[in-house]
């Protein structure tokens, strides 16, 4: 049975970004296979919103940043627990680019996050101290949008915290599970899944939607 994409749904594509891909510096497997998808995706929606990691050089979230440690070990920060990563999506650096195979001309808004350099940001609804909004949630419901449909990269993070932010905000929120990656460090791939589905965050695949 094919899932009918309405006139005021949205797909929220997240962090299509050259350093998440193959050959950058925080790639993601298999990053590149899901571009065509969210293309295709992208035709059946009227509204498309895009996030963007962006970090400046010296961002907290690096592991460079940090003397002893390495990527994807943590630290402490006054917000919790951070995962250290390689440097990635810093500023008008090709790398924090969005893809140019990412064929969305109709796409209305850019969500930048992250860019502060002392906090981190999964999510495209807000940043890592849970107190700092990027704004999306005020222009979604100033669009008086319905549901919310996620894609893009990492399932794990910045895919399920936008999610779970999504629901948070009284958004109904399905991720297209077919057009996600996901980084699966020590098992946070099961782990965000269990909190999506906890959260009620709906699971399907593109073929729902494409037939």
């Amino acid at each position: 049975m094919t899932l009918t994409v309405n006139p005021e749904d949205v797909l929220v594509v997240v962090d299509v970004q050259y350093d998440f891909l193959p050959g950058g510096s925080l790639a993601v497997s298999g990053g590149d296979e899901i571009v065509p998808l969210i293309n295709q995706l992208a035709t059946r929606f009227a509204n498309v919103v895009l996030t963007q990691d962006w970090h400046p050089a010296d961002h907290v979230s690096f592991a460079s940043q940090h003397a002893g440690k390495a990527p994807f070990d943590t630290i402490d920060l006054p917000y919790g627990t951070q995962v250290l990563w390689p440097d990635h999506c810093v500023w008008a650096t090709r790398g924090a680019e969005i893809s140019s195979d990412l064929n969305i001309p109709h796409a209305q808004l850019i969500i930048r996050k992250g860019f502060r350099r002392a906090i981190d940001s999964y999510s495209g609804f807000q940043e890592a101290d849970r107190e700092i909004l990027t704004g999306l949630a005020g222009y979604l419901n100033e669009r008086d949008v319905g549901r919310l449909f996620v894609v893009g990269l990492a399932t794990d993070f910045c895919v399920a915290w936008t999610a779970l932010d999504g629901v948070a905000g009284g958004f109904d929120v399905t991720v297209i599970e077919d057009a996600t990656r996901a980084i699966d460090a020590d098992g946070s791939l099961s782990k965000a899944w269990a909190d999506m589905t906890d959260a009620g965050v709906e699971r399907i695949q593109s073929r729902e939607i494409l037939g």
